[in-house]
């Protein structure tokens, strides 16, 4: 069989390993499609393996192949996504034993109900796997706690800011800024439902921001009325930037991946009240993701579909201008 393993910094290989041994508490489910991260870019890069190549893939949906017979509730032939938080059962594709670029998947403890969640069979699986990364920008939503009426704006239009971007629409929040260096993103950004799109290249942001929600006043000078920052780029200047041009009572949630410590005014934070909080994983119902892909496809953040043989290339799609939306490896029928 075959998986993607990452061996040491810049060292990944598609190798042959040997057929999965699974227990009465696990299954097997048939890969259908598995996205590509901008974590499994940053793994290749930094090669964190714990002394021994590690397998990855996080982002995956597919057919149930066999359960053990301590499983219920799942059967053979369900359609399903797989979750891979840890959540006391093992990281999947982030660390673990098991990753989801592969043909088949050993999937650990399903029999703790909180592994795999069924589909319907009108949602093509390549639109399952979308799960795993919408329900990193959902949560990414909750602990902003929006609410429809708030002035929101969105650093970083990748599958995360736009996931982001996809559940505050759901949720009536209709006063959106996608601000991204890519037209292409921006223009998915529009299409999961942002009122605007702002290339930083071009404007000055926190000057549009003024001039799109209005001002509040600050003693050192007005501010844009921004209620909430969701940080999806991963630019550490950003956090800095929100800090001095955000206003009273603003709250920055930080989804996005920041390796090295980044430099913080405090005196901002300090006089403006202002809330920052971090975002992590998934909501406490999985199920929540799916069921927003149930009210609205949103296949059409998929711009790349490439087989497991040319992984490569989809690095170097994320790697590239980023012009992509989510990079999808498909295996299989997608049914």
């Amino acid at each position: 069989m075959k998986q993607i393993m990452l061996h040491g910094a810049n060292d990944w290989r598609l190798d042959e390993i040997a057929d999965a041994q699974p227990g009465p508490r696990d299954a097997l489910v048939r890969i259908a499609a598995c996205g590509i991260c901008g974590t499994d870019v940053s793994y290749v890069h930094m090669g964190m393996t714990p002394g021994h190549p590690i397998p990855l893939g996080h982002e995956m949906a597919g057919v149930v192949d066999w359960v053990g017979a301590e499983v219920t509730g799942i059967a053979v032939g369900d359609r399903v996504v797989v979750c891979p938080s840890d959540a006391g059962h093992g990281p999947m594709g982030t660390g673990g034993p098991q990753g989801g670029l592969t043909p088949v998947l050993h999937v650990p403890d399903v029999a703790s109900g909180r592994r795999l969640f069924k589909v319907p069979d009108s949602m093509p699986l390549t639109t399952a796997a979308l799960a795993e990364p919408l329900a990193v920008g959902m949560q990414s939503v909750n602990q902003s706690e929006a609410k429809p009426g708030d002035k929101v704006a969105v650093f970083g239009c990748g599958p995360i800011g736009l996931m982001a971007i996809a559940t505050l629409a759901d949720r009536g929040v209709t006063d959106v800024v996608a601000i991204d260096l890519s037209h292409a993103r921006l223009e998915l950004a529009k299409k999961m439902g942002a009122a605007h799109a702002l290339d930083p290249t071009e404007v000055d942001v926190w000057a549009e921001l003024k001039r799109i929600h209005g001002e509040v006043p600050f003693m050192f000078g007005p501010t844009a009325a921004t209620d909430i920052f969701i940080e999806a780029s991963g630019a550490d200047r950003v956090i800095g930037d929100v800090l001095q041009n955000g206003r009273v009572d603003g709250t920055l949630v930080i989804v996005a991946l920041h390796y090295r410590p980044v430099s913080t005014n405090y005196v901002n934070l300090l006089m403006k009240q202002f809330t920052v909080r971090g975002s992590m994983e998934y909501p406490e119902r999985f199920e929540d993701a799916i069921e927003l892909l149930e009210r609205r496809d949103l296949g059409e953040l998929i711009t790349h579909r490439l087989s497991l043989e040319q992984f490569g290339d989809g690095l170097a799609v994320l790697e590239g201008e980023k012009d992509c939306g989510k990079v999808m490896i498909t295996m299989g029928e997608d049914r």
